[in-house]
């Protein structure tokens, strides 16, 4: 539906986008995780419209789409930043906003308005106003006044950072219901890493303004020594990682979750980077995806393993772990 094709976008000069190629398609669900700095906000804001990339083309169904869109196309797609701003009045009036501009009768926005509000929990706090919001209230009024003007693509930045775990699963079921009786894209910048497994069906991962090929779990900002061996250590929290490379100086490594080998002792093998530490969480990665397993061993790092090797190694936090993979698996960019 919406893609990014060549795209480079600057800030004063500076590159803090670089993709070749990136597209939220029709009815998706996904996520786009990374850290502060990592692009994510940037990102939305070019799928939203809002601004033209220093380079590259932005894509609608296919069409090139010029540097000052058309209303009517950017009313297709909604954009919810992390620090929403309300409008003057009540939470009813901010809901029914975009339904008014949009020409609708007094009756079809207070139908929708009601729909909405009782969708996101929001019918008790219909007559406050902002000063009477807490911030995670914000967040889910600025949703669902989204949701209300039912976009084609609706992308959210960090939707539930100022909310407790309860109210962030109502706001993703909330969510989830909508789509299923209307479906629509929905791309979510976050750094909740567990929201983003458990209600995403696609996940991206950005790291310097690129894609990365991991999610960033195991993502590393390192210095790499000079010199010519095959085989490089860069230092990471309490350990040195292993690495394949002839790059030096600043880089990003990553590591699989998938590439690491889990086990509770040392076994025999060739990688070069063999770990001791404890779990510290287990967690459903995804429906099908295995079960990702948090450990400190001097750094923390996350594995992907199979729901039948969790059970037989008896994974479990504060449980003895050793993760172990080979310095090729270690992915330098």
């Amino acid at each position: 539906m919406v893609e990014l094709r060549g795209v480079r976008h600057r800030y004063d000069g500076r590159l803090v986008l670089n993709l070749d190629h990136f597209a939220v398609p029709t009815g998706a669900l996904l996520a786009v995780v990374g850290h502060n700095g990592s692009g994510k906000s940037t990102l939305l804001r070019l799928l939203a419209l809002l601004e033209a990339p220093t380079e590259g083309a932005v894509l609608w169904d296919g069409a090139p789409v010029p540097r000052h869109p058309p209303p009517a196309l950017r009313r297709r797609v909604t954009l919810v930043e992390q620090r929403p701003i309300l409008l003057r009045g009540s939470v009813r009036d901010n809901l029914g906003f975009g339904l008014r501009l949009r020409g609708n009768g007094r009756t079809t926005v207070n139908r929708q308005v009601e729909t909405v509000a009782d969708q996101f929990g929001l019918t008790p706090l219909l007559e406050r106003r902002r000063h009477e919001l807490s911030d995670g209230e914000v967040q889910r009024v600025a949703v669902a006044r989204a949701i209300a003007v039912r976009p084609d693509v609706l992308l959210l930045d960090e939707p539930a950072s100022s909310a407790d775990r309860a109210a962030a699963g109502a706001l993703y079921r909330a969510l989830a219901a909508e789509r299923a009786a209307r479906p629509f894209a929905v791309c979510i910048a976050s750094h909740q890493l567990e929201d983003a497994y458990r209600w995403a069906d696609d996940i991206r991962a950005l790291a310097e303004g690129r894609l990365s090929p991991v999610t960033p779990e195991n993502l590393f900002r390192v210095e790499l020594p000079s010199g010519s061996g095959e085989t490089k250590h860069a230092r990471v929290g309490a350990i040195d990682i292993a690495v394949a490379t002839d790059r030096t100086g600043p880089v990003v490594l990553a590591v699989p979750p998938t590439d690491i080998f889990v086990s509770r002792e040392p076994l025999p093998s060739s990688a070069r980077n063999v770990l001791t530490g404890r779990v510290t969480r287990v967690a459903t990665h995804r429906p099908g995806g295995g079960v990702a397993v948090t450990a400190d061993v001097g750094v923390e790092l996350v594995a992907i393993v199979t729901a039948e090797a969790a059970r037989e190694l008896a994974l479990a936090p504060d449980a003895p772990v050793v993760f172990s993979f080979k310095a090729s698996a270690v992915r330098v960019f």
